[in-house]
């Protein structure tokens, strides 16, 4: 019983979290136009 309250607490405070980021949105700055590289360049 003890583990199932420990794992309602840690699903309560994970979804708050995620509903605290949602209400603050994302943050002011501006993102590189440079894409990421995907894959390791070839090697001459």
């Amino acid at each position: 019983m003890r583990a199932l309250a420990a794992a309602a607490i840690g699903l309560a405070a994970a979804l708050a979290l995620v509903l605290t980021l949602t209400a603050v949105g994302p943050p002011e700055g501006v993102t590189s136009p440079e894409p990421l590289l995907s894959s390791v360049p070839a090697h001459p």
